[in-house]
């Protein structure tokens, strides 16, 4: 039994300081009268995703903790903690995941962020996970996250509710859902390059995804207009 009783309407969003993760914490801001971040640094590369998240936070008015989680960088063996590696573009053709797949990653932040919640008693966990994702990453689909839900709950004796609201959502419509939260302008400051470059490179797989979601929707990407490139 928790020391601290888990408040259905307290909401912990898992924040990258990406597309999709931004998108949820205005999702979540629409739907829980409390939200509440926490961001990994789990060795990535990139550091921009940090300053990225921090940011975001700061603009959506909410606690944001940032908690280590060094052993993936350790472990090294994909192309986002291991410099000697470089991502690869699109899905390969031997149907392979590709060199940016984290194995265990986000079984990894889910069960942390569970454990973030359950201390601060907060009933759910809010994270930008989607089945639709181009390169089909298996610990992002549905059945990964209900079997975690149900690991979870049965681990710490508790009520957590993990929430994926672009399980199912294509990139275009994840952009006209961030347009229905609000969450454009914060969009405007988060990181998706998996190059790491600011402005955004333009040709690597993330940013190709993701321009390719903004033009579906027939909406400007705010990061390109504040920053230019892609």
């Amino acid at each position: 039994m928790s020391h601290t009783p888990l408040e259905p309407d307290r909401a912990l969003v898992v924040l990258s300081g990406g597309q999709d993760s931004t998108t949820c914490l205005y999702w979540a801001l629409s739907r829980f009268p409390h939200v509440e971040t926490v961001t990994f640094d789990y060795g990535q590369r990139h550091r921009v995703e940090l300053d990225c998240a921090r940011t975001i936070a700061a603009m959506a008015g909410v606690r944001h903790t940032i908690l280590p989680i060094d052993t993936f960088a350790a472990m090294g063996g994909n192309a986002l903690t291991d410099a000697a590696i470089a991502p690869e573009d699109g899905v390969r053709s031997d149907g392979a995941l590709p060199n940016t797949f984290v194995p265990g990653r986000n079984l990894i932040f889910l069960t942390f962020a569970a454990a973030h919640a359950w201390q601060r008693g907060i009933a759910n966990v809010v994270n930008g996970v989607a089945q639709t994702d181009y390169s089909g990453y298996p610990d992002c689909r549905e059945n990964t996250l209900k079997a975690l839900e149900l690991a979870i709950n049965l681990g710490m004796d508790s009520r957590i509710t993990l929430h994926a609201p672009l399980m199912f959502m294509s990139k275009a419509q994840t952009v006209h859902l961030a347009e229905e939260v609000g969450a454009l302008d914060a969009l405007a400051y988060s990181h998706t390059c998996y190059q790491g470059a600011v402005p955004p490179c333009g040709e690597c797989a993330s940013c190709l995804l993701r321009a390719k979601g903004f033009a579906e929707a027939g909406v400007a990407d705010p990061l390109v207009v504040r920053v230019g490139g892609c």
